[in-house]
């Protein structure tokens, strides 16, 4: 029975909107009176992001928030290791500070927890009849291509290895050493949780809000060709 969701927020320059992910986060309602743990982790923004997230707190103390600080910027990886390992509840979900996935979401998420039928769910961009903003055909078909490649050597079918919400049986996640500081921390999980025995995988289709590099979007080709380096890396060279 799952009694707490940990929700682990990377944060880097969100200061203008991060206020915005935690209204919703804060409105959702979790099935079976499941609890919510906040884990904010401030990958050393350069604008008001602390500011930021400190007044939300003040402002909203009925709303579990744990917040920490890197004092040199190491990467969304980074950030993610440090929230995993800060979390205590029994399922552990990722949140990217920014608009572009809904939280009210994570039910959809969680269901395949809550019927004991997995150890890990990812949420698929690319199936279910969500809403999907319309944005960048050669963005999309890169993470096409990297999930293809992935799942060549992982031997899964997943449809969206890039994803954000990728959620984790809390034990099993922290029991996993990982090592990549900054986008790699996808390509590097997915291959690890990929060569433990038994593990029950699942995917369940979400919506997508996605942003332009105008409005914050901050991966790029080079990201991209990273990724590639680490599908190789991790499932090639162990």
């Amino acid at each position: 029975m799952l009694k707490k969701l940990s929700i682990v927020i990377p944060a880097y320059n969100e200061g203008k909107t991060i206020h915005f992910i935690l209204d919703k986060i804060k409105d959702v309602e979790l099935i079976g009176d499941i609890e919510k743990e906040l884990i904010i982790v401030n990958d050393c923004s350069k604008d008001n992001t602390v500011e930021a997230v400190e007044n939300y707190m003040k402002t909203n103390p009925d709303l579990p928030i744990s917040f920490y600080s890197h004092e040199v910027n190491k990467g969304k990886g980074a950030a993610l290791h440090t929230g995993i390992e800060k979390a205590t509840g029994d399922v552990v979900i990722i949140q990217d500070a920014d608009l572009e996935y809904d939280p009210r979401e994570y039910n959809d998420v969680l269901k395949p927890f809550r019927e004991g039928v997995a150890d890990v769910v990812y949420g698929s961009r690319f199936m279910g009849g969500n809403p999907h903003r319309i944005l960048f055909f050669w963005h999309t078909l890169g993470n096409k291509f990297l999930t293809f490649l992935s799942n060549m050597f992982t031997n899964l079918n997943l449809s969206d290895m890039e994803t954000c919400y990728k959620a984790f049986n809390r034990e099993l996640i922290q029991g996993i050493q990982l090592n990549e500081k900054r986008f790699g921390f996808e390509p590097e999980v997915t291959a690890k949780i990929a060569r433990i025995d038994k593990i029950r995988i699942y995917e369940v289709g979400i919506s997508y809000y996605g942003r332009t590099y105008e409005e914050g979007k901050k991966i790029g080709w080079r990201d991209g060709f990273r990724a590639i380096w680490c599908i190789l890396k991790y499932n090639l060279f162990r």
